[in-house]
């Protein structure tokens, strides 16, 4: 049976942790991205449909790849930053339903005449996959500092020209600069943000 997890999960995963504009000059190691995509990839998806791929983005020459596309404000995070994660879906999800979906070998049928439905689905399944991504890599003691402020076209046309993959959002990851931290911003309170009925 489940139990709350204690307060310093809990400190480590939201409270305390923050999104950081600096890094620390710390490598993250592949193994360290591989088990992080190992513990991402159980967050639930519909109909387990699993679209978010990622690019990590781990040489300094794959960042440069980058920096075109980013707002000013973004240049030094992405190439300071130890990795910065391309989060992105895949508009071929339905493809592996029958893999990931087996108990519906005709799930893909859904998706396949609809493509609406298919953008709709592989991009909040994909955004669900990033923030799982974000709590991944805080449960392992990385940080994770989540961008907007590119031009996703720009990023489409330089990783993923064949128009299958679409970028969402971007993550740096590593160990973040405490130093360059504002004070943390306001949080808005249960009952302004809730409707209980």
């Amino acid at each position: 049976m489940n139990q709350p997890l204690d307060t310093q999960a809990l400190d480590q995963l939201f409270r305390a942790a923050r999104t950081y504009p600096r890094w620390q000059d710390r490598p993250v190691a592949e193994a360290q991205l591989r088990e992080l995509y190992d513990l991402m990839r159980y967050g639930p998806t519909s109909m387990n449909c699993q679209p978010a791929r990622i690019v990590f983005l781990h040489s300094a020459a794959a960042k440069e790849r980058l920096v075109p596309a980013l707002m000013e404000g973004n240049v030094a995070k992405v190439r300071e930053a130890p990795v910065t994660a391309i989060l992105a879906h895949d508009l071929r999800f339905a493809e592996l339903l029958p893999e990931l979906w087996p108990h519906n070998p005709d799930a893909a049928g859904f998706f396949t005449p609809n493509p609406e439905l298919t953008q709709a689905t592989a991009f909040r399944n994909g955004t669900l996959q990033g923030a799982y991504l974000i709590l991944a890599a805080r449960a392992l003691g990385l940080d994770a500092g989540p961008m907007s402020g590119f031009d996703n076209a720009k990023v489409d046309a330089e990783f993923f020209a064949d128009g299958r993959y679409r970028s969402n959002f971007l993550i740096a990851l590593g160990y973040g600069e405490p130093s360059s931290l504002f004070p943390r911003s306001p949080r808005l309170a249960f009952e302004r943000a809730v409707t209980l009925l």
